[in-house]
């Protein structure tokens, strides 16, 4: 059973009851054979739609849908990038049916989507008043035309929902409801799950000798999103502020050549280039810490 130490601030009393339902199934095998099998079905998904898109297509189609998939800079591309989350989010909850024998629910915890709403669109109203902040920078440019975000959102929406949903599920779901119904210490239920979220976000590729610093970022959005479920007890405001940063960084403002399909601007930096990438990382930093204290305040938490 899950019990704070007295040393444990009272607000994460709540944590108690998120965590319940797992309780039963919180045997380390499990929690490791759950992720382990949340990852084997998600990408033996995408895998084989993958696969089957090139026999049916061809090689040509199957290599500009894995560069559409992989830069995300056109409208097409981000909204088939979004759709990959689909079996993220279905990998998980069949896992927690099977394995852990508890309806998907139970990774919401209870008045999730109230308290999502309590939260969500103050935070996105946040983003879109601090966006003339932005144009004051000179590497911030038009991109996508408003009448093509407004024709593309009707489906780009929808999907980014799903995308942040799927994360939620896995990393402040199942991942934190596992290691805080069997530990106490937020090493492990916070940081832990946290940490692996920040992997995620590891892009050499796009950062070069920077790259460890957007995982920092991520691992701190991480262990942000948790402390808002441990202090409410589900994942209702992790969602919320999760889907304002990301409707922020996907259709707002973006990083030039990086998921900016849909961005009505972006900065046009060199990303590996740390006196550049600097004041950007801070100003996200920021924005991060204000967004979590603005969902404190709302919620009284």
């Amino acid at each position: 059973m899950l019990h704070h130490p007295p040393e444990d601030p009272p607000a994460y009393q709540p944590l108690q009851g998120f965590c319940a339902p797992a309780t039963a199934r919180a045997e380390i095998w499990r929690t490791v054979v759950g992720l382990g099998l949340i990852v084997v079905l998600y990408w033996s998904a995408l895998v084989g739609a993958l696969h089957l898109f090139r026999r049916i297509e061809g090689d040509t189609a199957y290599l500009r849908l894995l560069l559409s998939l992989a830069q995300a800079t056109t409208p097409q591309g981000l909204v088939l990038m979004l759709a990959t989350f689909v079996p993220l989010a279905l990998s998980v909850a069949l896992v927690t049916r099977t394995l852990n024998d508890r309806p998907v629910a139970t990774l919401f915890g209870p008045d999730a989507w109230g308290t999502m709403l309590r939260t969500g669109p103050a935070l996105i109203a946040l983003s879109v008043l601090l966006l003339p902040l932005s144009m004051l920078d000179p590497h911030v440019e038009k991109s996508t035309p408003f009448g093509t975000l407004i024709a593309w959102a009707p489906l780009a929406l929808p999907l980014l929902a799903v995308q942040i949903t799927a994360e939620e599920l896995v990393f402040r779901g199942y991942f934190l409801q596992q290691m805080a119904a069997r530990w106490r210490s937020r090493w492990l239920w916070m940081v832990l799950p946290s940490a692996a979220f920040g992997l995620l976000h590891f892009s050499p590729g796009t950062y070069g000798p920077m790259a460890f610093w957007p995982v920092l970022w991520a691992m701190a959005f991480g262990c942000l999103a948790s402390d808002l479920t441990a202090r409410t007890g589900n994942l209702g405001a992790a969602i919320g502020f999760h889907f304002a940063n990301n409707l922020s960084a996907l259709f707002l403002l973006g990083l030039a050549g990086e998921l900016d399909g849909l961005s009505l601007f972006t900065v046009a930096i060199d990303p590996r280039d740390p006196l550049m990438l600097a004041p950007y990382m801070a100003t996200d930093a920021l924005s991060m810490l204000v967004s979590w204290l603005l969902v404190r305040l709302l919620l009284r938490v």
